[in-house]
């Protein structure tokens, strides 16, 4: 079983990663369920017909009845109205300050439950409970959101958890599109932190058909990339932004797309290639090495078909409205080499110029 710590002014909490961390509640967090006046689960739907029951075996110790509420599967539970009725559920089950939710699904659950938590009487407490790999980004940091029609991630708010507890198992049930997805996230990590761990990641026949024990080992690497940012500026003032690297651009696909219609991480891996373009223009990143992550993306399952279907006026129309604009500017991380990431401003005839070039290049794998 693996274990950090993220440590954020004025708060701290562990992440565990492992095929028996639910044995946890019992001992490591037995205290805070305890303390709880009310403990409700937020779960996704599908994950609940699978393993909800997993859960709730593992939380049979405690004297609390466990509400559970689930909610639609995927990025479809991040809407307005199902945060809406989330809180509402928790204000007629008698929720308190004093009350705990518990998020159980993967990255879009785990934004919605953390956004409720973040807002329900001002802020109560919450732990992740994630069951997809993409969640090891998004489980960690606080970050909590709901999309709007005008774009991902739009209304939120930084709410930091009282715990993360992986469930390495549950990974055995994950469709090929969510272990993508997850990866995408991973390579990210690497990405940004790491040259030779980015040039294994690429190497790895494995890579789409990664191995439990090797997938935890990893995860937990990604995991510390994310805590040691997070941990040096919480709330995305400077090398936080280092993050979204593959965002910008992967944000607008994904919106494109229409939210669910490509993955998160499937929609971030068009996202990384399009910076990795701008890479070349304005850090030192060279063009065979973008040229060989394009071929790694399309020879383990990525899709680059959605910027030959559409438009690069219809992906800056999101742009310009991400919230990681600044006075109508887009400003992308990128990197001066593999590891070595940065912010620059870029304009919208240098984000055309690298659309065209991105559409060239996957063009020629057609």
């Amino acid at each position: 079983m693996g274990k950090l710590t993220v440590d954020i002014l004025n708060h701290e909490y562990d992440v565990h990663i492992g095929q028996h961390t639910y044995g946890l509640f019992e001992s490591h967090y037995a205290d805070l369920l305890h303390s709880a006046d009310r403990v409700a689960i937020i779960a996704d739907e599908h994950v609940a017909s699978l393993h909800l029951r997993l859960l709730q075996e593992a939380l049979q110790f405690t004297n609390h009845e466990v509400l559970v509420k689930t909610v639609p599967a995927g990025e479809s539970c991040k809407t307005s109205a199902v945060y809406v009725d989330c809180l509402s559920f928790l204000l007629n089950e008698g929720f308190t300050r004093n009350s705990l939710v518990i998020a159980f699904g993967g990255g879009a659950c785990g934004d919605l439950t953390g956004f409720v938590a973040a807002t329900f009487m001002r802020g109560i407490r919450y732990i992740h409970c994630p069951t997809t790999i993409l969640a090891h980004d998004s489980a960690v940091g606080g970050k909590t959101a709901i999309n709007m029609p005008e774009g991902k991630n739009m209304v939120g708010a930084f709410h930091q958890p009282v715990g993360v507890v992986f469930n390495t198992s549950i990974f055995e049930t994950l469709p090929p599109t969510e272990i993508r997805s997850g990866m995408a996230e991973l390579l990210k990590h690497a990405l940004i932190s790491d040259e030779k761990w980015a040039k294994e990641l690429l190497a790895n026949p494995s890579f789409s058909k990664p191995s439990i024990d090797w997938l935890s080992e990893e995860l937990l690497q990604g995991i510390r990339v994310k805590a040691e940012i997070v941990a040096e500026d919480e709330f995305e003032q400077s090398t936080r932004k280092y993050l979204n690297f593959g965002h910008t651009f992967g944000h607008a696909v994904e919106s494109v797309c229409g939210f669910g219609g490509l993955s998160h991480g499937e929609s971030v891996m068009i996202g990384m290639a399009f910076s990795l373009i701008l890479s070349e223009e304005h850090g030192n990143t060279d063009e065979q090495f973008t040229r060989e992550f394009i071929q790694f993306a399309i020879v383990n399952g990525y899709t680059f078909n959605p910027i030959h279907e559409h438009s690069f006026q219809t992906f800056l129309d999101y742009m310009v409205k991400d919230k990681k604009a600044s006075f109508g500017k887009m400003n992308f991380a990128l990197l001066h080499t593999i590891g070595d990431p940065y912010i620059q401003e870029i304009s919208d005839i240098q984000c055309e110029k690298a659309f065209e070039e991105l559409k060239k290049r996957t063009g020629e794998f057609q």
